[in-house]
């Protein structure tokens, strides 16, 4: 029997030795991501007071935001599959390191696709504005709505109750707009034919939308946004 237990444990031990690694389910899952954004960095010049965009896929995927907001200094900090909390957890390197003129954000659809509670959602988007204050003091946040999709259409009554209180807040802080993208991308009361065959990222025709309804806010405020910023450096 001593044989027989003893052996169990040397085959226990040899499949703990030979186990992959678990996947990483937490925010570490971005750590390649964010190592990237710092091989950029230390691989080229950042002009200062840039206007850093940063959230989920919807802003990494948008790969011709350059050309599409030019001549705005804007860097795509997206990382795909990131939640609010996953921003907040790595606010430094995607947002603070910059000392951006004006963060424009955009997450909390995945937050609510993985069973995240509405009210959960806008304060951990509450969290991100009191690390910008910490960190930014006064540097403007633009926050883009929850967009609609053909994939996450059971969800928007639950976006929208996200989006209005984000709009509510907006009122009541000088540091935080509120961009409304939502009525752009519906036709007839449904979204627009504006995704790729997931049915939830935006083809092209969706980003020009997207550059259509964000590019004239920045346009009108970026004078006074660099200004601001440089008298903060």
């Amino acid at each position: 029997m001593r044989a027989l237990i003893f052996a169990a444990a040397l085959f226990a031990l040899s499949d703990v030795a030979n186990a992959q690694p678990a996947a990483a389910t937490g925010p570490e899952r971005f750590a390649e991501q964010i190592e990237a954004f710092a091989a950029e960095d230390r691989a080229a010049l950042r002009s200062p007071c840039q206007i850093v965009f940063t959230g989920s896929s919807s802003v990494r995927r948008w790969t011709t935001m350059n050309q599409d907001l030019a001549p705005l200094p804007v860097l795509n900090r997206g990382f795909g599959g990131s939640t609010i909390a996953d921003v907040n957890f790595y606010f430094p390197q995607v947002v603070g390191r910059y000392r951006p003129a004006a963060v424009v954000f955009y997450a909390g659809e995945n937050d609510l696709n993985a069973g995240k509670a509405p009210a959960a959602v806008v304060a951990d988007f509450e969290r991100f504005m009191q690390l910008k204050t910490q960190a930014l003091g006064s540097t403007p946040v633009y926050f883009v709505s929850l967009k609609p999709s053909k994939l996450r259409w059971s969800q928007f009554a639950a976006q929208s109750w996200i989006n209005g209180r984000i709009r509510d807040m907006a009122r009541r802080r000088a540091d935080l707009d509120y961009i409304d993208v939502v009525a752009p991308m519906l036709e007839g009361g449904e979204p627009k034919d504006i995704f790729v065959q997931d049915n939830l990222h935006m083809t092209p025709g969706g980003y020009v939308i997207w550059t259509s309804v964000i590019k004239p806010v920045l346009e009108r405020d970026d004078p006074r946004l660099q200004s601001a910023c440089a008298a903060r450096r």
